[in-house]
């Protein structure tokens, strides 16, 4: 009897301690919610945002496993399970849409990114904070413009008839090259396009890293004999690296996705074969055609990939003694 005693007032005390573990843990994380109201109310709209167009949405892609019919609704269309799928990856516009997909983002992670780190280190060199305002606002002022417009100049520079390029070429002595219709042009078109409307706006968070390394460092350096070039080597590109690291990690996740407006915009029927995307795949098939669960197979597909590449982008980094995404 004393044996079943001290059993049952152990388990108690065992009880008793989880109940009062689990009590302070919710104290704990009531009083950092009231100490951290104001912050957490800055952040409502972005969550509010990833909640009702990221997460809500979300049960929509059951339809990649249904003949979706509007008129049926989403509990009524029939399974057809994995059918969307073996379709899509028995066609031969797959392969297609893979290469072009893969290839310009290949070419955006070879160029584009590391533009952005060489223009904030050169930005963070300048040393004039008036003529450094000046060139910041220069290279920022292209991201605030549509698509719509940098095709727009980019056909007024480019087009055969008219464009300024081909004007000078000719003048020259030189033949007209069809920049717009040749199709070994068309991702050269889209790397520069996206380097020159955004890379300027890429540097503000590599700028914000470089503002908080330690200025010892550089003082350390510059005792050691570094000049400028040694001190940006050693201290400036091993001290955000951590933040390259992420966004590295976060562009790889992103390798499914090229940009919809800007290859729509800059497609036409002589460049289709390189132009044609996932996106704009999906856009003809299941916005122009209705079939609802056909695109939506691909941009699960699409969707999975991005996670998978995120993943092992981020273990990958883990493995180098990086801190990685999570």
């Amino acid at each position: 009897m004393e044996v079943r005693a001290d059993k049952t007032s152990g388990s108690a005390r065992a009880g008793n301690s989880h109940a009062s573990g689990a009590n302070s843990r919710f104290g704990l994380a009531l009083a950092g919610l009231r100490r951290d109201r104001y912050l957490y109310l800055l952040a409502l709209p972005g969550i509010l945002y990833f909640i009702i167009f990221k997460y809500v949405p979300m049960w929509g892609i059951i339809i990649a496993f249904q003949d979706y019919s509007p008129y049926q609704g989403v509990l009524n269309s029939p399974w057809v399970g994995f059918e969307h799928f073996i379709r899509f990856f028995s066609n031969p516009d797959f392969l297609m849409l893979f290469r072009n997909t893969m290839a310009i983002n290949l070419l955006n992670l070879i160029f584009f990114f590391p533009l952005p780190i060489l223009l904030a280190v050169l930005l963070n060199e300048i040393r004039v904070s008036s003529y450094k305002k000046i060139v910041q606002s220069i290279i920022y002022l292209p991201h605030f413009l549509s698509w719509v417009i940098i095709v727009g100049i980019t056909f007024l520079l480019l087009s055969t008839g008219d464009g300024v390029i081909n004007k000078l070429l000719v003048s020259f002595g030189l033949e007209k090259i069809d920049f717009l219709t040749e199709s070994h042009y068309f991702w050269g078109l889209l790397t520069v396009q996206s380097i020159w409307k955004d890379a300027g706006w890429g540097t503000i968070i590599f700028l914000a890293a470089i503002a908080g390394v330690d200025p010892q460092l550089y003082e350390a350096a510059k005792m050691d004999g570094a000049n400028r070039i040694r001190q940006i080597w050693h201290v400036t590109l091993p001290a955000i690296r951590p933040v390259i690291v992420i966004l590295l990690i976060l562009r790889i996740g992103h390798m499914m996705d090229v940009g919809f407006e800007q290859v729509f915009l800059m497609m036409n029927g002589a460049v289709s074969g390189v132009a044609d995307v996932f996106d704009t795949y999906v856009y003809r098939l299941g916005i122009k055609q209705g079939q609802f669960s056909f695109s939506t197979a691909v941009g699960l597909f699409k969707s999975i990939v991005g996670l998978l590449l995120v993943i092992g982008a981020n273990r990958l980094a883990k493995k180098f003694g990086e801190e990685g995404v999570y």
